[in-house]
């Protein structure tokens, strides 16, 4: 975001502010669930913004220890199985204060895979106990490119720790993504997500 520069020298003697700065983070659709087995975006996800970022509030698995999911559609989403080569990692912190850094999950990570990307795993069930986080998908249009995403979630885990998934990879096609689905690995869910467009400057 630029910085505003006013034409007076105190707030008080403000007459005009100028070219107000306006952010570059777009608002473009919010979905939420409840009891639901996925969440879509088939709409949206085009060349108007060069970066689309989601973000994932109290998103609360029917079964504990669900794992939280996503894959992308070149076809408007009549299919979600974009190959991707991914990798990740997480720590974790327990209420009973011992902690772990895990480092890297052989076991979580994709190598060329049509399947759904775990994002974050083992989120708890109880009412109090949810995911939230983010993730970034980068130049989704083009014809050119593979697709980088990068995700960043922290969990209430079914384990009463806080664990924080860090998550990147790429889709590895050229052909332009246009939606994107959400979901856990096993049961329905609530909570919303949130997609934005961010502009090129």
């Amino acid at each position: 975001m630029s910085l505003v520069k006013y034409n007076n020298n105190s707030i008080s003697a403000i007459t005009t502010a100028g070219q107000l700065a306006t952010g570059s983070l777009v608002p473009i659709s919010e979905q939420t669930a409840s009891g639901s087995a996925s969440i879509s975006f088939t709409s949206g996800i085009d060349s108007t913004y060069p970066i689309y970022k989601f973000e994932f509030i109290n998103i609360n698995p029917a079964n504990d220890g669900g794992a939280f999911t996503f894959n992308m559609s070149t076809d408007s989403g009549s299919n979600y199985n974009v190959t991707k080569t991914t990798t990740m990692f997480h720590s974790f912190h327990s209420e009973n204060d011992s902690e772990t850094l895990f480092g890297y999950l052989s076991s979580y990570d994709q190598a060329q895979s049509t399947a759904f990307t775990f994002l974050a795993e083992n989120t708890g069930n109880e009412s109090d106990e949810c995911l939230s986080g983010s993730m970034t998908l980068f130049n989704p249009s083009s014809s050119v490119f593979v697709k980088h995403f990068i995700s960043n979630c922290n969990t209430n885990s079914a384990q009463s720790d806080c664990r924080q998934w860090f998550v990147a990879g790429y889709g590895n096609i050229s052909t332009p993504v246009n939606s994107i689905q959400f979901k856990i690995n096993s049961g329905n869910f609530d909570g919303t997500i949130k997609m934005y467009g961010i502009k090129d400057s």
